[in-house]
């Protein structure tokens, strides 16, 4: 979910100034614990040459020792509706702009911005200033979560703006995006639902199973129709039956399947996640956001469209009925929450905060892994796993902070 304009959020989003003497100059990491692909490699050398990870050192490149600290690739956020007070659904590009750099300063080097239901001529039009930014490379693309969902699973969108998912309407909002949509969640077991899943699939655009209240062999024909995604999986869909299974199982023993998660300690008992990675492991799991407005900002009251939205202690909620209305999540406290309290390994975050959700977006070639020639796309960590720097195409936006 997103939160609309208006928000009035004491707190500010965190700042950081780039370390003067590495910004845009050729940059050795040295001595740090490197999250590689295929190992990790303690006391390793990082070599960064312009925008690229680079396999020889550079001539007069700095060299920063970062003894005791982790290099792992920089996050990749399928689905956020935005940060540090501002909408991605309803803001400015100045707007949508401050929204992206707040979650750049905790990690997230890669993001979909998200949007939330609405009327089709505005989403179209949002879909318009969004492209924008996805063309000069602010955004990773464009995803549509609405309207096209049920409105028995709505969870805080408005439900006289939802509509059946007819192929027409899905294709009016891939085209208003310009080549740049990227996912579109789907109910698709609602009328035109299997017919959009195929539109999706045809024109490479990933169609994602969520708001739903599908059972689960209707799921089970949607996956087979070329659904990819599962849309926050538990949240806004039928629960684990013993003898109706729903979607979560066909999602969940479906290899085809990647199953999105919002670790925040909110939306998910920690039992569920364990779930979720033991029976699709880390090469199907992508954390994700789906922060609002409040991400990096602060409590208070924001909008989401004619929803009024309270935020308390970090919890996102409607006013009218206490509907959970997306996350205040940032992925660095995703990755710190996974490793410190969910058990999992390093190795296993690091997949499914980078590796995978590149792998969705088709962006493997670029990101999601520290290897030569890619993007120098990098979170520094220290050994509690607190961010501690934050590189993006081989320009510091945070640090590094070293004592």
């Amino acid at each position: 979910m997103a939160s609309d304009s208006g928000a009035r959020g004491t707190a500010r989003a965190t700042t950081h100034t780039p370390h003067p003497a590495t910004t845009g100059q050729p940059t050795v990491l040295s001595g740090a614990t490197v999250v590689l692909p295929t190992e990790t490699v303690q006391g390793a050398r990082l070599a960064i040459d312009g925008t690229r990870i680079t396999p020889t050192t550079p001539e007069n490149a700095q060299v920063i020792d970062v003894t005791g600290h982790y290099v792992i690739p920089g996050f990749v956020d399928l689905h956020n509706h935005g940060g540090g007070g501002a909408s991605f659904t309803s803001g400015s590009a100045e707007d949508i702009l401050k929204g992206i750099h707040t979650h750049r300063l905790h990690g997230t080097t890669t993001l979909v911005a998200s949007t939330v239901t609405g009327d089709m001529d505005f989403l179209s039009q949002r879909a318009g200033l969004l492209s924008e930014l996805a063309e000069q490379g602010e955004i990773a693309g464009v995803h549509f979560e609405g309207p096209f969902i049920s409105p028995c699973r709505k969870g805080a969108h408005a439900e006289d703006l939802l509509r059946d998912p007819h192929p027409a309407d899905v294709r009016k909002l891939i085209e208003a995006a310009r080549g740049q949509a990227r996912m579109v969640t789907l109910a698709t077991e609602l009328p035109g639902g299997l017919d959009s899943v195929r539109l999706l699939a045809d024109q490479g655009v990933i169609a994602a199973i969520g708001h739903t209240d599908a059972t689960y062999e209707q799921t089970v024909e949607a996956i087979d129709a070329g659904a990819t995604v599962a849309t926050h999986l538990f949240n806004a869909m039928p629960p684990l039956g013993h003898r109706s299974p729903g979607p979560i199982a066909a999602l969940l023993e479906d290899d085809r399947i990647t199953v999105e998660l919002i670790n925040d300690g909110t939306h998910l008992h920690p039992a569920a996640l364990q779930l979720a990675f033991h029976h699709a492991g880390a090469s199907r799991v992508a954390f994700i956001t789906d922060a609002m407005d409040a991400a990096g900002f602060g409590d208070g009251r924001y909008w989401l469209g004619p929803l009024e939205v309270e935020v308390a202690d970090g919890v996102a909620r409607l006013v009218e009925d206490g509907t959970i209305a997306g996350s205040t999540l940032t992925l660095d406290r995703a990755f710190k929450r996974a490793v410190t309290i969910d058990g999992l390994s390093v190795e296993d975050a690091v997949q499914a905060l980078s590796a995978t959700p590149a792998r969705l977006l088709g962006m493997s070639d670029r990101i999601g892994s520290l290897e030569p020639g890619k993007d120098a796309d990098l979170v520094l960590l220290d050994a509690d796993f607190d961010l501690k720097g934050v590189m993006r195409r081989g320009e510091w936006v945070v640090g590094p902070q070293l004592r």
